[in-house]
């Protein structure tokens, strides 16, 4: 075995130091080096060396001085925020939602582009990467990773797309067009994954390691969080929950046809509508998928507000949910279930503590059912945190001297 790999050799100390203070900043802002040796336990000669050596390779900076007793002010320094940026993008069947992030969590610039009417998608995240970065004042170049959320399979081998029943012209292949058209690491993710990724981050699952989350609006879907971890499934199918043959729904029989899976029928938009409407709570037809999952959510809210008068709306549309989310825990058991999406946002805690009291009454598991508690683009913060987490492993990495 090398020496490098040895623990506690001066280069490894010398890693582990200087990520730490890093961590350090980012977590609680402006420090000094006397608080930076505090924090992390070092000698004020140690912390000194290591704020000088972050210094040289423009990881840190001098943002201002801190008033003491005697003697000079001191210094305090910050993670510098242009030495890497990300770039998030959400992607939907009618538009899609750039953000650009500097290394600090910041961002900085944000860009929205239809995809209607057009056969090149690599044009359009190309378009919408470069915006994003201009708008935030960033070169591309300095943008060290995109990660986008997209609907359908990602091949967790490839990390190409393989279906995507809303985005017809994603195909495979894409991943290898847009890394070289962009000239950064481009990485592909299930967009309700992403949306796990962003509730563990801040949402209803923090300092929750195993939850399922269910997504609930034009279609459904479910993301695993097992460990902290993703899980994706050996061909990146897994949550594709939409598919599962449930009681009451025809189940197709060729999943590449345009026919709708067996439980999306009973749970998607026009299933939740479908099912508004036969309780009196109607809305107009909405033929896209966006207007489609907001006219749902403005039902199931018409139905929360109408009170006892909605119970029975709501309880038929937790009896449907509740088929997905227990075949799910039966399988998993995890202590945390979180709805999410237009119609799982909407139904906040009515609809929660309904599809709670059903799995519980049809299964021997009791996971806790809550709504999301995340309110704006759980999908793009999710591919911001996640592109996030992998640049700092490498900028941050990489500080080894």
């Amino acid at each position: 075995m090398s020496a490098t790999r040895l623990p506690g050799t001066p280069r490894l100390l010398r890693a582990l130091n200087d990520r730490a203070a890093l961590e350090l900043l980012l977590e609680r802002g402006p420090l000094t080096r006397a608080r930076i040796g505090e924090l992390t336990g070092l000698s004020k000669v140690t912390a000194s060396q290591l704020v000088e050596r972050l210094e040289e390779r423009g990881l840190v900076a001098r943002v201002g001085e801190q008033a003491g007793g005697r003697g000079p002010n001191a210094q305090l320094y910050a993670v510098r925020p242009s030495s890497a940026y990300v770039v998030g993008v959400e992607v939907g069947a009618e538009r899609v939602v750039a953000a650009c992030a500097d290394i600090t969590g910041t961002v900085a610039g944000r860009v929205e582009q239809s995809t209607k009417d057009t056969d090149d998608p690599v044009g359009v995240v190309h378009n919408a990467v470069v915006q994003a970065a201009a708008s935030a004042g960033a070169e591309l170049s300095a943008v060290r990773r995109v990660v986008l959320g997209t609907p359908g399979l990602v091949d967790p081998q490839t990390g190409d797309i393989t279906f995507a029943f809303n985005l017809p012209r994603w195909h495979s292949g894409l991943l290898a067009a847009l890394r070289e058209d962009l000239d950064t690491p481009v990485v592909f993710e299930n967009d309700v994954n992403l949306a796990a990724v962003a509730e563990a981050q801040s949402g209803a699952a923090q300092g929750t390691a195993d939850f399922v989350l269910v997504w609930v609006d034009a279609g459904v879907g479910l993301a695993i969080m097992l460990g902290g971890r993703l899980h994706h499934g050996s061909s990146g199918a897994a949550g594709e929950i939409g598919y599962l043959p449930v009681p009451g729904a025809p189940i197709p029989r060729d999943v590449s046809k345009r026919a709708k899976p067996a439980f999306q029928q009973l749970v998607g938009a026009d299933a939740v509508r479908a099912v508004a409407a036969e309780h009196g709570f109607a809305t107009p037809k909405a033929a896209e998928q966006g207007v489609a999952a907001t006219r749902a959510a403005e039902v199931v809210r018409a139905a929360i507000a109408a009170g006892t008068a909605g119970g029975p709306m709501l309880d038929e549309l937790a009896r449907r949910l509740a088929l997905g989310v227990a075949s799910t825990c039966v399988v998993l058991d995890p202590p945390l279930v979180v709805l999410a999406g237009a119609v799982g946002q909407a139904g906040g805690a009515a609809l929660a503590e309904r599809v709670q009291h059903e799995v519980a009454a049809i299964t021997l598991v009791r996971p806790r059912v809550v709504t999301t508690g995340l309110t704006e683009e759980p999908i793009l913060r999710g591919a911001l945190r996640t592109a996030l987490d992998a640049v700092r492993d490498e900028v941050f990495g990489s500080t080894v001297g």
